[in-house]
C-alpha cells in the first residue's frame, strides 16, 4: 500500500487525536510527533488529526507536509478562524465519520504533556465515557504560572461549578478522551460556546446525560512557544454561557460521575 493509500485507511476504533490549531508554526511538528511517541504502544490505531483554521504563520503548510510524511497524520483546513469550539466540532465530525474508537481533544501548544495521553486513554478503555485531564484532584496541578493566573483559573472553575451544581473540579480543562458513543450521544454538535467556554458545555451536557466521566490528575505548564489565545472577551463569553447552560431547557444532571479517590496519584488510575 502506498502512502496515499495508507493515509485514507481508517481502521475501525482508532484513537484519534485531535489538534486545533492558529498559529502553532513553531510547536506544530514537535507535539505530533510526541502524540505519536506517547502512544505507540497503544492497543488502538492512532489517528492524529490537525484542525487548522488557516493561519497565516503557515502553520497548515507544515501539517500538511506532516501528513505527507506519515499515514497516521491528517489534516482539515478550515476557510477562517471562528474559534476553539467550531474547530473542535468539525474534528469530531471527520474522526465520527471515519470509526474513530475513542477522540482525544488536546492543546497544540506543549500546555498539554503527551506523555499523560496513554493514561486518559485507559481510563476510557476501562469504562469511562468522559475523562477530564485535570488540574484540580488530588495529585493534579500547574507549572509556571503567575499567582494571578492561579487565582483566575479557581475562580473560573469555582463559578462555573457553584452554577452548574456539577460535582467535576475541573470544568474549564482542554485535555480530554472521549468514547466515541459517548460524545455521540452528549450532541457536541449542538455546543454553543465558540471559545474555551466550550470546554464547560461539552462536560455539561455529558453530565446532564448520564455519562460517566472521570478526572484524571495531570499537571498543566505554559506553552513553549508562540502566544496564548486568552483574551477578556474569550473569558467574557464562557462567563456568561455558564448561567445560559444552566437555565437552558433540557435534563437535569443525572449524578453518576467517577471521581478520584484521594489516594489516587498521578502516576495511575484505577
Amino acid at each position: 500500500m502506498n502512502d496515499a493509500k495508507a493515509r485514507r485507511a481508517h481502521p475501525p476504533g482508532a484513537a484519534w487525536v485531535v489538534l486545533p490549531t492558529y498559529d502553532e508554526a513553531p510547536n506544530l511538528a514537535a507535539i505530533v510527533d510526541a502524540v505519536r511517541g506517547a502512544l505507540a504502544g497503544a492497543p488502538e490505531a492512532l489517528r492524529v488529526l490537525v484542525v487548522d483554521d488557516d493561519s497565516p504563520d503557515g502553520t497548515g503548510a507544515i501539517a500538511d507536509r506532516l501528513a505527507a510524511e506519515h499515514a497516521a497524520v491528517e489534516v482539515l483546513h478550515r476557510t477562517r478562524k471562528e474559534g476553539l469550539g467550531p474547530a473542535y466540532v468539525a474534528g469530531f465530525d471527520h474522526a465520527l465519520r471515519c470509526g474513530a474508537g475513542y477522540v482525544i481533544e488536546m492543546d497544540a501548544d506543549f500546555s498539554h504533556d503527551p506523555a499523560d495521553l496513554p493514561r486518559l486513554l485507559a481510563a476510557a478503555r476501562d469504562g469511562a465515557d468522559v475523562v477530564i485531564g485535570s488540574r484540580y484532584v488530588t495529585g493534579g496541578g500547574v507549572r509556571d504560572w503567575s499567582p494571578l493566573r492561579r487565582v483566575v483559573s479557581r475562580a473560573g472553575c469555582g463559578y462555573a461549578r457553584s452554577i452548574l451544581r456539577v460535582p467535576v473540579r475541573d470544568l474549564t480543562a482542554g485535555l480530554k478522551c472521549f468514547r466515541a458513543q459517548a460524545l455521540h450521544a452528549l450532541g457536541y454538535q449542538d455546543v454553543r460556546s465558540r471559545a474555551y467556554g466550550f470546554q464547560i458545555e461539552v462536560t455539561y451536557r455529558a453530565l446532564r446525560h448520564g455519562q460517566n466521566v472521570v478526572e484524571v490528575p495531570i499537571v498543566f505548564g505554559n506553552r513553549r512557544l508562540g502566544r496564548s489565545k486568552m483574551s477578556g472577551r474569550i473569558a467574557l463569553e464562557a462567563a456568561w454561557r455558564v448561567p445560559a447552560m444552566r437555565w437552558s431547557r433540557g435534563r437535569p444532571v443525572r449524578r453518576r460521575t467517577v471521581g478520584l479517590r484521594r489516594s489516587q496519584s498521578r502516576a495511575g488510575w484505577r
